[in-house]
């Protein structure tokens, strides 16, 4: 292992502010980096020691699989996947999937080869995975029989993951082989696999990025492995045995990152949900005396509001730490949840998917404490606040878009380079597109999005694609689309809509013309007709003023 990044000397201890060259570094213990490039993300977690037993445990079946189970299961996958059906480094994977003891498997298996894993939201319609497969040109998919449907147009050869043989009968499917099948095929020993190296690509997982349209956001196996070490390093989980319940979908950076890669690592046991539902998550942590619970905003304000009821139905006396990620916790929700569960720690974490996850955490409640705060900068990570109009890095308190460098920060986005030179600087800043300041001891506070990102439960809904969906309807003249404030979900699209002449258009036909399009996350739940769209000189919707009038109306 070999330490990264050196530090100026006269830094300021208290903020990370070095006034020198106007960059803010994390106060935490850099993370230690292998020196050694010919590596892959499978193999350095792989490598690493631990005493852990089991790895993963289905909570709905009970199936376990142990860590030996899993490294012999990834070995024979990738075997297949190399002799059989010539996957080789460079190629792109499709997995849709829900959560799945499954999912981790297949990553591991794909990225040891040096193939690159692309995953989409099972949610997502049929248009909007065809526009992945369209860009990320996959040559095999791995996905549940339940969506099969979903590939029909695609003409990929596909992996059916699960043992199910309700297997619709399609001439267009392509069924080749289930993870079963693999999963029992000998390891070869004598595979001779390509040289994988680190700043290799490993996953392209898409976003929205800074603007509208979904971009993929190509990550390193060097991004992964600085990952792992910051997650592991984070917990300290090597000194005792813990339990993880996976609430937080997989495809997704939050999910990939705990789940499918990071916490496995440390021999910790993550216990996995196919889908989200309070009481299977909570009848879990009873179960299997879970210690760990990763999840977003909204299920954490549901745990203060039914706290009652939950704690007579479940006994939840193992759980010592809730994770929330996705958007800052209020101070209303951190103290209600300290008061209704006082035994457990709440802690935060800031990432986006261009930055593998990682960016800043909380990791203590007296850190949580510093209410509003996304945490103190991540190891190994950089920061600077940007004045949008002049670019010119603030010192500490002052407000600008945050910048972050560091070893997770993303290759780049796939075959794209105008989107990524306008997000990735030559020095290998990332324009967050966070409106942000730092405080005097080093704290993050997120103020607002420069990038017009609607966030709906953690996932990210892109106003411009909702908003050129609306102009396809022959009754629609104009549209915008702003997030709208919701105490349950976080925001909702919202969508302000121009009739054409003579129309007479409703509520719930805007509603429904888009629910028909797009996955249920993105659907739009409340419109208002007016006479224009407010917009800048150069054509841009004014969106604040949009937001201001709808706020005005609660």
């Amino acid at each position: 292992m070999a330490e990264i990044i050196e530090k100026p000397s006269n830094i300021d201890p208290r903020s990370g502010f070095c006034k020198a060259n106007s960059t803010f570094y994390s106060k935490r213990k850099p993370v230690p980096l292998p020196s050694n490039d010919s590596l892959d993300v499978t193999t350095f977690i792989s490598s690493r020691a631990h005493n852990g037993k089991v790895a993963f445990i289905d909570a709905a079946t009970g199936r376990q699989l142990t860590f030996a189970d899993v490294w012999r299961a990834v070995d024979a996958v990738a075997s297949s996947l190399f002799a059989d059906f010539g996957i080789r480094k460079g190629h792109v994977v499709l997995l849709l999937t829900p959560n799945s003891i499954y999912f981790p498997i297949v990553c591991l298996a794909v990225m040891s080869l040096g193939a690159i894993i692309t995953t989409t939201n099972p949610l997502n319609t049929s248009r909007e995975i065809a526009k992945q497969i369209a860009d990320s040109k996959p040559v095999l998919a791995f996905t549940i029989s339940q969506l099969l449907p979903k590939l029909a147009d695609s003409n990929l050869p596909i992996v059916l993951l699960g043992s199910d043989s309700g297997t619709p009968n399609s001439s267009k499917l392509r069924i080749v082989a289930s993870i079963e099948e693999l999963m029992r095929r000998e390891p070869r020993q004598s595979r001779v696999k390509e040289r994988v190296h680190q700043n290799d690509t490993a996953t392209l997982l898409y976003s929205s990025g800074t603007t509208g349209a979904s971009k993929g956001v190509v990550s390193s196996h060097r991004n992964l492995i600085a990952m792992v070490q910051t997650v592991v390093n984070r917990f300290k989980l090597e000194e005792e045995k813990q339990t993880f319940i996976c609430t937080v979908p997989m495809f997704h950076i939050y999910g990939l990152v705990a789940f499918a890669t990071g916490l496995i690592a440390s021999g910790s046991t993550v216990v996995i949900l196919s889908k989200f539902e309070m009481d299977e998550m909570l009848m879990a942590i009873q179960k299997f005396s879970a210690s760990y619970l990763p999840l977003v905003p909204p299920i954490l304000v549901a745990l203060v509001n039914h706290a009652e009821v939950i704690r007579k139905k479940y006994d939840l006396s193992s759980l010592h730490s809730v994770l929330s990620g996705g958007a800052p916790l209020s101070k209303e929700v951190i103290e209600g949840f300290s008061e209704k569960y006082p035994n457990v720690t709440i802690l935060q974490g800031y990432g986006l998917t261009e930055s593998t996850g990682i960016g800043a955490s909380t990791d203590s409640l007296e850190e949580s404490r510093r209410y509003g705060t996304a945490g103190l900068l991540s190891p190994s990570m950089e920061a600077k606040i940007v004045d949008a109009e002049s670019g010119v890095a603030l010192s500490v308190n002052r407000t600008g878009e945050l910048w972050l460098r560091g070893p997770t920060i993303m290759k780049g986005y796939f075959s794209n380079e105008e989107a990524t030179a306008s997000t990735l600087d030559s020095k290998g800043w990332l324009r967050t597109g966070d409106l942000c300041y730092i405080d005097e001891d080093g704290f993050i506070f997120v103020v607002d999005r420069l990038k017009e990102l609607i966030k709906y439960k953690g996932y990210q809904v892109p106003p411009a694609e909702l908003e050129a969906l609306l102009l396809t309807h022959p009754e629609i003249a104009d549209a915008a689309v702003i997030p709208f404030p919701d105490k349950d979900v976080g925001q909702f699209p919202m969508a302000y809509v121009v009739r054409k002449t003579g129309s007479a258009i409703s509520e719930s036909g805007v509603m429904d013309f888009i629910a028909k399009q797009v996955a249920p996350y993105k659907r739009i739940r409340r419109v208002a007709f007016v006479a224009s769209i407010p917009k800048n000189p150069s054509g841009k919707i004014l969106r604040k003023d949009l937001i201001k009038l709808a706020v005005s109306k609660m």
